[in-house]
């Protein structure tokens, strides 16, 4: 009897402990599939934005002499390289050069998107697949090859060191993928809701401002965010088209106006670089989930 009992006692206590070494076994698989990669994605991802950060707050001294000093971490904080950028460079006008330049190819790129995408997915006509795929296509053409031609455009229309330049070129590489992204959301908009329109007498321009555009707002903020993005950090038109120093953007001044010969300013390269990525960030936080969003609506098509 006794035998039997511990015997039956040691099958419990077995099966008690079941659940929980299952348990166990669970959580690690999770910490090992999921919490480790997603921990070394982050820190390979915010990186540079860290090294850009304390760089910019440290001084000379410490940026010149890693065997004394930590390169990982600060120990003096300044705000010299800052002090340095905002007065005694032209970086505000740069900043303010590059967001004009961003929010004007941005709208321009918008507008033509909208009624290209809008006229292949909903007006039907033949071979408006074709096109639609032409159309991304040209999106996959480097542009270290297409400015050579627009260059000669840019001279020829005597908009060479002028903003506006870069205005009109950027849109040659923003609509088409804007129009790729804007198709396959339209696409996701019920058709039978602009047949109602269209037998009620609405004309195509009032359903696409009135019915289709007000349901495709993720779409337009996603493809407002690729092209503002793009706008923002393109660097090889800006070098070509810009010569001035009052007129160039944030990427190509930081790296051509705060480098003299072979001396490299780290600390205000550094400063300069973590202001210009922060109104692009900041963008992104707002309006992260229309762009998730947005972006799902047009691959599953």
């Amino acid at each position: 009897m006794t035998e039997t009992a511990d015997a039956g006692l040691a099958d419990a206590v077995t099966e008690r402990d079941v659940p929980t070494r299952l348990s166990w076994e669970s959580r690690s698989r999770r910490v090992v599939t999921i919490y480790v990669p997603l921990i070394c994605f982050l820190i390979i991802l915010l990186f540079p934005f860290y090294w850009m950060g304390i760089t910019a707050f440290k001084p000379d001294a410490e940026l010149l002499d890693y065997k004394h000093n930590n390169p990982f971490f600060i120990q003096h904080v300044t705000l010299a390289n800052i002090r340095k950028l905002l007065f005694e460079t032209e970086y505000p006008r740069w900043l303010m050069t590059t967001m004009g330049v961003a929010v004007g190819a941005t709208v321009l790129s918008l507008f033509s998107s909208v009624l290209a995408a809008y006229a292949i997915q909903r007006l039907r006509f033949r071979g408006s697949t074709t096109v639609g795929l032409l159309i991304y296509l040209a999106y996959l053409v480097p542009p270290s090859i297409l400015f050579i031609p627009l260059a000669t455009m840019v001279f020829q229309l005597g908009l060479f060191d002028s903003p506006f330049a870069l205005v009109l070129t950027y849109p040659t590489f923003l609509i088409p993928f804007c129009t790729w992204l804007l198709i396959g959301y339209f696409k996701s908009i019920p058709y039978e809701l602009e047949e109602c329109a269209l037998i009620d007498g609405a004309t195509r321009l009032q359903i696409l401002r009135r019915i289709t555009l007000p349901l495709a707002v993720p779409g337009l903020i996603s493809a407002g965010i690729f092209a503002f993005t793009l706008s923002w950090n393109e660097f090889i038109y800006a070098l070509a088209f810009i010569q001035s120093s009052e007129n160039k953007t944030v990427p190509v001044a930081i790296l051509t106006e705060l480098v003299t010969g072979d001396v490299y300013q780290w600390g205000a390269l550094m400063a300069g670089s973590l202001l210009g990525s922060l109104p692009v960030a900041i963008f992104y936080s707002f309006f992260v989930e229309y762009y998730v969003s947005s972006l799902t609506g047009a691959v599953k098509e």
